[in-house]
């Protein structure tokens, strides 16, 4: 199999990593790179390609999603209210700006 196939992989990772580099994109990351990333994570958190059939593969860790959502809140819990405000307001300028908003 040549390096990149992505044959071994299940529909479900193949659309996992999908949605995943949709994410990157939309936050204004370059197409190459945030598919690099996507399927960098679904190989972390899939053990690489697995074929379809039950018991065949690995199961999933979802190690990259749990550590994202235990960093969720630690970037705003040590703002102060005005700062959180600033942030929310910069953010929404630059989305209307770039046509995002």
């Amino acid at each position: 199999m040549p390096r990149g196939d992505k044959d071994a992989y299940t529909d479900k990772q193949k659309r996992k990593a999908q949605h995943i580099a949709e994410g990157y994109e939309e936050r204004g990351m370059g197409d190459e790179r945030a598919e690099q990333i996507a399927w960098a994570t679904v190989n972390k958190e899939d053990g690489g390609g697995n074929k379809s059939g039950s018991g065949r593969g690995t199961p999933d860790t979802h190690e990259s999603a749990k550590r994202g959502g235990e960093r969720g809140g630690k970037a705003s819990a040590g703002r102060s209210a005005a700062e959180k405000s600033a942030a929310a307001k910069k953010g929404w300028e630059t989305r209307r700006r770039n046509g995002n908003g």
